[in-house]
């Protein structure tokens, strides 16, 4: 009965409750629990929007479900994105279950507040193999050339699966890659995962592993330089090849590969490689393209694009085979004390190594 007087603004709220505003209790939530900055900085989006349309000093046991409600129509008539609107209302509705298990509320009022799709499908791009193509041939050198080939033919995340790589996480023999993974780290059984080499990376990987510096395990140890600002460098990259840049450059080039990958093998295993489950690969990862309308209508597809249809795509890309190491070995390096073989590499995939074209790699701070 109090509360519901204090609502109406009949009775002033008891002190030990006024001193719980919601912006103690967003600080609270912000400082809670170890998350990875870029986390923080999703959920301070989220926690600012809430203290400039609902006050930072109102009681939290005073907001509503109409609140909640006129919060949520506050931000979508911004002009955010849907997926970003619902981002942001799923990160208060965990702010004010977190009130509720803290026992500061009995109730969340945002507990049916709905949230929204995440998925934004205007922003979705297939790259085909045509385009990587160009693209690589535009490089500036041979780490670019595994940066972007590790992202659209391992589905690897950029840059937080890429800085982590090391040589030594290299199976040559069997064509694997170890990666791990700070985003699902937290995860029991997802801190790291293994990846196919796919005969396109694989001849990548090599020409850079036979160029790499002598005792240096780091892959790409151009990712660890300060300021190093990839998304304006791949843009220049992009538009040296020829091409436009697609929205989402790097996140679109591992959905692609996902969209490559479950056309052509069992879903449990894309997902597995590809660190997530297969309903988040449906909803953030999958795509629709052309080559899927023109094979379901009987039409004939030019075959551009890489993996449609998946016979075609496993005839132009088979599995590099697996060949037995002869016993005269050509003068060894060690790289992190990692064998470097350039014959044997050479002999494991036939792949000509891409020229370089000249472009200077930018290094701007971001």
């Amino acid at each position: 009965m109090h509360e519901r007087l204090v609502r109406a603004g009949l009775a002033d709220p008891r002190a030990s409750e006024a001193r719980t505003t919601l912006g103690t209790l967003l600080d609270r939530f912000e400082n809670a629990g170890v998350v990875k900055e870029t986390t923080r900085a999703a959920y301070r989006q989220a926690t600012g929007s809430l203290r400039e349309h609902l006050g930072a000093d109102t009681p939290v046991n005073a907001l509503t479900p109409a609140d909640a409600d006129r919060w949520r129509k506050a931000i979508a008539d911004e002009g955010l994105a849907p997926a970003t609107v619902a981002k942001r209302v799923n990160v208060a509705k965990g702010v004010f279950r977190k009130a509720v298990r803290w026992g500061i509320i009995d109730s969340s009022p945002f507990a049916d507040l709905r949230s929204g799709s995440q998925c934004n499908p205007e922003r979705a791009h297939y790259i085909p193999l045509a385009t990587v193509n160009a693209i690589l041939e535009a490089c500036p050198d041979n780490q670019w050339r595994a940066i972007i080939a590790l992202c659209r033919f391992a589905g690897l995340r950029c840059p937080s699966e890429l800085l982590g790589l090391k040589w030594s996480d290299v199976n040559w023999e069997r064509a694997r890659l170890t990666v791990r993974s700070p985003k699902t780290a937290a995860h029991e059984g997802h801190a790291q995962r293994v990846v196919p080499i796919a005969p396109e990376l694989f001849g990548i990987l090599t020409a850079l592993f036979n160029h790499a510096e002598p005792g240096i395990d780091a892959m790409l140890p151009r990712l660890r330089e300060p300021g190093v600002n990839l998304r304006t460098t791949f843009a220049k990259i992009i538009a040296r090849a020829g091409e436009s840049t697609w929205p989402r450059p790097f996140h679109n080039l591992r959905a692609s590969c996902a969209t490559d990958w479950v056309e052509r093998f069992p879903a449990h295993a894309v997902a597995k490689w590809l660190g997530h489950s297969p309903l988040i690969a449906a909803q953030h990862y999958l795509q629709t393209r052309d080559a899927h309308f023109d094979l379901a209508a009987g039409r004939p597809t030019s075959g551009a694009e890489s993996g449609a249809p998946a016979a075609q795509n496993a005839a132009q890309h088979p599995t590099a085979p697996i060949r037995k190491e002869s016993k005269k070995r050509s003068e060894v390096s060690r790289v992190g004390n990692v064998a470097r073989d350039p014959a044997s590499a050479r002999e494991s995939l036939r792949i000509e190594p891409m020229g370089a074209t000249g472009l200077e790699p930018v290094t701007s701070a971001m």
